[in-house]
């Protein structure tokens, strides 16, 4: 999996000092200061896989807990359907 950029992005977080680009890359993200949305793209061994086990992993780079986290596969933006507009 792969994160990637979307017309909602707000902001591009870069990698930790001292990581490599083989360890992170920068991540697009959409942040309102109550949430931080990133959208990731799986390639084709990804997606099949996913569809044969139904499992996707979530790894967390921080200290000993986890904060709180979702993934989901539906669009995580309303639209004003009237003005076409987020």
């Amino acid at each position: 999996m792969k994160p990637i950029k979307f017309k909602e992005q707000t902001k591009v977080l870069q990698k930790p000092e001292g990581w490599t680009d083989k360890q992170c890359s920068p991540l697009a993200i959409f942040n309102d200061e109550k949430q931080c949305i990133s959208c990731w793209v799986g390639d084709l061994k990804d997606r099949l896989k996913f569809l044969i086990t139904g499992k996707i992993w979530l790894r967390i780079y921080s200290g000993t807990t986890q904060p709180p986290v979702s993934l989901e596969t539906k669009y995580p933006f309303v639209v004003n359907k009237e003005k076409g507009k987020l």
